[in-house]
């Protein structure tokens, strides 16, 4: 282990994989972490039977001369006993992101599936760095690699933002180098099916019926892509259709009718367990319906509207949809029935049989 001089640290050179951890041979817990774009100093100590590590700073911020005095000063600290309140160095983002995935609050399942999945195919090449060592420059560039989807981008910096504050909570790390991105203009789509027959005619068409099946119970229920997708027979009862844990972190009891019973009847004999199953998926469902004219949500934000044209009221029909009241009445007080939403339930599933099929509404 050499002295960790100033010219040994300009020397140094990156990773090419991984951490490269270089110990200093006079002052005992100094170390210098290089990286494949970045050199950090910490000062590593054993203090009740548990490794503790301190950031220093980055190098060449923070010079050998500098870094070497403020591990004198940690060692000096921890052996008056403050090193037992120092905090342990920077998590690496994978840890990072599973500690902010086990939030008992965080939504369901599938959300944290996504989450991860497209940390792991975006980010990979991070996921092994030490929060500290993802710079602002690297997320800016990783924000403007992907230009080509905008709305992508800002989703998954976003997210990685939040996993980052979330480390915050219990490590001692700088506001989230997210802060230089400038975030792309995302104009929302906001379509919504305007002629149903022709929904209709074109969705009959599809090759596969399992996913007539999909769509038609999406514009019937408005319920989200990923909610139907992953929907077990389990949950479809009587009266309702039970989701669990949803979007927004709380369960979710949809009154449904004898049209959407009628809806999945030829999906009964295909699987005990998946309402859209797929034995070629590793999940046992469908997990990418066939793509037309009209996109999952689309369906979603029509059910909204053929709502809203019937005279169903706006607070009712953002209950159908299970979004979050924005008065603290409606979020705390104010908690309608399964049989209270029946009745709008019944309206926009008759209008929109009429505006589907042309014939007589549903009774």
């Amino acid at each position: 282990m050499p002295k960790l001089t100033e010219t040994l640290a300009k020397r140094l050179p990156f990773s090419k994989g991984g951490t490269d951890k270089h110990w200093d041979n006079e002052i005992k817990g100094l170390v210098l972490f290089v990286g494949k774009r970045s050199k950090t100093w910490y000062f590593q100590k054993d203090v009740g039977g548990k490794t503790q590590r301190i950031l220093i700073g980055r190098y060449p911020v923070i010079a050998a001369q500098a870094a070497r005095q403020t591990a004198l000063e940690l060692a000096l600290e921890m052996g008056r006993g403050a090193g037992k309140v120092a905090q342990i160095g920077a998590p690496r983002l994978e840890a990072a992101l599973e500690s902010y995935l086990r939030r008992p609050k965080l939504r369901s399942e599938d959300h944290k599936h996504g989450i991860r999945q497209q940390f792991e195919l975006h980010l990979k090449d991070w996921m092994r760095l030490p929060l500290d060592e993802i710079s602002k420059q690297m997320v800016v560039d990783r924000h403007r690699a992907m230009a080509d989807r905008p709305s992508g981008a800002n989703h998954l910096l976003k997210y990685f933002r939040t996993v980052w504050n979330h480390a915050r909570r219990t490590h001692d790390l700088p506001e989230s180098p997210t802060m230089a991105i400038e975030w792309y203009d995302e104009q929302p789509d906001g379509r919504v099916i305007e002629d149903l027959k022709a929904w209709r005619q074109t969705v009959e068409a599809l090759q596969n019926p399992i996913h007539t099946v999909f769509y038609e119970l999406l514009l019937f229920t408005g319920l989200r892509k990923s909610e139907a997708l992953t929907l077990k027979w389990e949950q479809v009862l009587e009266d309702r259709i039970h989701l669990p844990m949803t979007k927004n972190g709380r369960s979710f009891d949809l009154p449904i009718l004898q049209v959407h019973h009628e809806i999945l009847a030829p999906m009964r004999s295909l699987s005990a367990t998946w309402v859209f199953p797929s034995p070629k998926s590793v999940t046992g469902h469908v997990t990418g319906p066939a793509k037309f004219g009209w996109s999952p949500h689309a369906h979603r934000r029509t059910f909204a509207t053929v709502a809203m044209e019937a005279g169903v009221l706006e607070e009712v029909v953002g209950r159908l949809l299970n979004h979050t009241p924005l008065s603290i009445t409606g979020q705390r007080y104010a908690l309608p029935s399964i049989d209270a939403l029946r009745p709008a339930m019944e309206t926009v599933c008759s209008e929109l049989l009429i505006r589907s099929e042309d014939r007589a509404a549903y009774e």
